[in-house]
């Protein structure tokens, strides 16, 4: 497989089923920012030294390229049959992972900075990157017709990140960082 087609040259690109679309079309925007929310994943994953967390994040990573495969298919296109869809037992995963590193970790008592460890921060950046996904989804369904399970799934797995990113801070002895607001 070639990695360059010249497909995309005019500003266009395909979907699934084969339909062109402009590269800025809310569709390829969404699944783009996914995309985007995978790589940072793949940072974490890169500079983790925990195997279960290491494991965890590879598993998320290709939960997110099923979710980008189930945003590049239009419900009613030909080849919808041949996608796996993000489904409530994706979501029920990443809240059953929630609970597990909630447990482990000191109540939230107050809001936190993003940082910490080299780990914690890039998964904080990896969290502000799924609330933009989750916020390019919302405009992609206020046009086109989804289920809600991807919305649902973005909005657990930015929760998810917040507690892993506490989990690596807490795993390496490391505060989490308080916020304190400014003095006007």
């Amino acid at each position: 497989m070639k990695i360059y087609t010249r497909q995309g040259d005019q500003g266009q690109t395909g979907l699934f089923d084969g339909t062109r679309v402009s590269k800025d079309h809310w569709r390829i925007e969404t699944y783009g920012t996914v995309d985007e929310l995978n790589s940072t994943l793949g940072l974490a994953a890169a500079h983790c030294a925990v195997p279960d967390l290491q494991a965890l994040l590879l598993k998320i990573q290709h939960q997110l390229f099923d979710l980008g495969a189930d945003l590049a298919t239009p419900a009613d296109s030909p080849n919808a049959h041949r996608v796996r869809r993000i489904a409530a037992a994706d979501t029920e995963f990443l809240e059953k992972h929630i609970d597990l590193t909630t447990a482990r970790l000191t109540p939230l008592r107050e809001f936190v900075l993003p940082g910490g460890t080299i780990l914690a921060a890039q998964l904080h950046v990896a969290r502000t990157v799924c609330r933009r996904a989750e916020r390019r989804l919302v405009t992609l369904m206020q046009h086109e017709k989804l289920t809600p399970q991807p919305l649902i799934y973005l909005n657990r797995l930015s929760d998810l990140l917040f507690t892993l990113a506490r989990l690596a801070n807490h795993l390496e002895n490391k505060m989490d960082v308080p916020w304190r607001p400014t003095e006007p």
